[in-house]
């Protein structure tokens, strides 16, 4: 697999994504008789070049564009690393973490009330998704494949009914992060951001946005696992094809997200954006939520977000090795890119990396996460293993092309 490859979500306005799960619910739909096996993911976003109906009762047919994101392939060159072996899923490292207490659902609707007017419906021209309001004057956060199929203009739709074009400010791919700007407008409410590191599995959260066009929709459930490593990628999209690339450190949910929800926010008990919706996991070719559904956490999408209004380019930090997790644990080196940090820090194939500064690699996705969680020029030991001998050595982050 390519050095931008991890598991795949689903993405985009118009376009359905696959994401293969370790122990998928059932065989695939388009397989009758088949055993089971990955289930696919579609994006939050959904297809609608024609009118567009009300609130209730819109359509919900997709395009026939896919995009996928599959759990387990895992990469260290562009981003961190690489899977060889084989397209095998692998469920992305899970961090264990204390329950929350329970919450009455009851009290979820102020919480929803007082959001909902920093969510917003993004429309493409040949799909929709939803985003989330940075600023007054119309700074708008969604997902990048949600905008970049676009055939005309984007239309922005408010909470409060009020429509508005816009236009693409800036846009980061490999983070799946997308800042447009809706012309013509003030007066409006700015989310506010939490702190996605505090958020424990257990946590209750909501998922607002546009899921089938339903503008305005809410939905509860809880953090399901933190630092999930997916590959995002488009196949066969009609109007682009962008190469697949990792995103570590994804929040998953069992909170209802449909395809577009993409761009919308996944927000805590204070009504604070603590992710937003990426990604979603389906059975067969279905294009229905089944409870797990990913986003990028806010203290990630926050970063990038004021990079591209800034006009600044987002730092992507790289390694440039190809791993796969190790049969007694660790990311076993399939590769070492040519004048990489990785080859400057005298890391070989057939090396075995047990820990990145002071995280332990117990996978090549734990150490994707370590390499996307640092920032380029970060100096960091590597520990590895080479012919049974623990050894150490130092990295220096690089920027990846």
């Amino acid at each position: 697999m390519s050095e931008n490859q991890a598991p795949r979500a689903e993405h985009d306005a118009t376009r359905t994504a696959e994401l293969p799960l370790a122990q998928p619910p059932a065989a695939h739909l388009d397989q009758p008789g088949a055993p089971a096996g990955p289930p696919p993911v579609f994006p939050a976003a959904e297809p609608g070049p024609g009118s567009r109906p009300g609130r209730v009762g819109r359509g919900v047919a997709l395009g026939a564009a896919a995009l996928v994101l599959s759990l387990g392939s895992a990469l260290v060159g562009g981003y961190a690393a690489t899977r060889w072996d084989d397209d095998t899923p692998v469920v992305a490292s899970q961090r264990p973490a204390a329950a929350a207490p329970v919450v009455d659902r009851s009290s979820l609707a102020g919480i929803a009330a007082a959001v909902q007017p920093s969510v917003v419906s993004v429309a493409t021209g040949s799909g929709e998704g939803s985003g989330v309001v940075l600023s007054e004057d119309g700074s708008i956060l969604t997902n990048n494949h949600v905008v970049a199929g676009a055939r005309s203009g984007l239309t922005v739709t408010f909470s409060d009914g009020r429509r508005a074009s816009a236009s693409v400010v800036g846009t980061d791919p490999k983070t799946d992060l997308a800042v447009i700007k809706a012309s013509g407008v003030s007066g409006l409410t700015p989310a506010k951001f939490g702190d996605s590191d505090a958020m424990r599995v257990g946590d209750t959260v909501l998922a607002l946005g546009s899921p089938l066009g339903l503008e305005g929709s809410v939905t509860a459930g809880i953090v399901s696992a933190t630092n999930r490593t997916i590959q995002a990628g488009e196949q066969g999209s009609p109007f682009q094809r962008s190469p697949a690339s990792s995103i570590a450190g994804v929040i998953q949910t069992d909170a209802a997200i449909n395809p577009g929800n993409s761009g919308g926010a996944l927000v805590n008990l204070g009504g604070e954006v603590i992710g937003i919706n990426t990604a979603i996991a389906t059975a067969g070719n279905g294009n229905g939520n089944i409870g797990v559904g990913f986003a990028i956490p806010s203290n990630r999408a926050n970063q990038v977000a004021k990079a591209l209004i800034g006009g600044q380019k987002v730092s992507h930090p790289y390694l440039g090795v190809q791993v796969t997790t190790a049969a007694g644990g660790g990311a076993l080196v399939g590769a070492v890119t040519a004048g990489s940090p990785a080859e400057q820090a005298g890391l070989q194939r057939g090396d075995v990396i047990t820990k990145i500064a002071d995280r332990t690699v117990a996978d090549s996705d734990d150490l994707v996460s370590a390499v996307q969680a640092g920032k380029v020029g970060d100096r960091l030991e590597v520990t590895y293993t080479r012919d049974g001998a623990v050894r150490t050595t130092t990295v220096t982050l690089a920027e990846a092309s």
